[in-house]
């Protein structure tokens, strides 16, 4: 009787995911909007962080839908707006982040306890959300650097990694975006070792010539290239696009 019992657990569990795989490739077709949820979560408990976040509202994520919008305009998708962000409540636990060792096991054992954390915080917005973000905002002062973002396209989830402070409003939404597109099953498509773009699918301009300096950054590419060696942060949406590759895989082009 145990035996089957587990049997039985163990076929809802593998259905539950074929389904849940079949939902999200089908929902590629684009045939309704994206509705993201954006949770902010103070990770050093900072009052500087805390006042920040105060001061935040919806209208901080709209630059992401009016981007999205005008990206998605040459491709004839039929959607006015297909990405729509909503701002959630505060989150006070901290998601869970990924492992430093890389390997498959640990990955997959995370991948888990994200989507289990997920599931437990995520506070009710005024529509269902397809995807969820949860924004890790630091003090720029007491961490100058952030660590890479993560997002995973299975569970449709993401942990970005952001500054507290409204001087980098305009990146963070960079940053945002490029991990909203990942959980839409975008590619990087810069050099990990490096961070510098590859070209020509990292190049916003790839038939530019001569082929620097770029003016542009590809969203997934992450840096704008300057020279062969030399590549800077676009300081806001306006100096990114989504190249032909990237919209390939997130399905605005056949």
């Amino acid at each position: 009787m145990g035996q089957k019992i587990r049997v039985i657990i163990l076929l809802l569990i593998l259905a539950t995911v074929v389904q849940q795989t079949w939902l999200e490739k089908s929902s590629l077709s684009w045939k309704d909007n994206f509705y993201v949820a954006v949770y902010p979560v103070n990770v050093d408990n900072s009052s500087k962080v805390s006042d920040y976040l105060r001061t935040l509202t919806r209208d901080d994520f709209e630059p992401v839908a009016e981007y999205f919008a005008s990206e998605a305009e040459p491709y004839h998708l039929g959607l006015r707006r297909p990405i729509e962000v909503q701002l959630g409540a505060q989150v006070t636990d901290i998601p869970p982040a990924p492992p430093n060792d890389g390997s498959a096991l640990s990955t997959i054992v995370w991948s888990l306890k994200f989507r289990y954390f997920a599931w437990r915080h995520s506070p009710k917005v005024n529509v269902k959300p397809a995807i969820r973000l949860y924004l890790l905002y630091y003090d720029p002062v007491t961490n100058p650097r952030l660590s890479h973002s993560t997002a995973l396209n299975k569970g449709r989830i993401g942990r970005v990694n952001l500054f507290g402070d409204s001087s980098y409003a305009k990146q963070n939404l960079v940053i945002l975006s490029h991990e909203l597109l990942h959980t839409l099953n975008a590619t990087d498509k810069y050099d990990l070792a490096t961070s510098m773009p590859i070209y020509p699918d990292g190049f916003a301009e790839p038939d530019k010539s001569p082929r620097y300096p770029q003016s542009l950054a590809e969203l997934m590419g992450g840096r704008v290239p300057i020279s062969e060696n030399k590549a800077e942060i676009p300081k806001s949406l306006k100096r990114t696009l989504i190249g032909e590759k990237t919209a390939r895989e997130i399905g605005w082009l056949k």
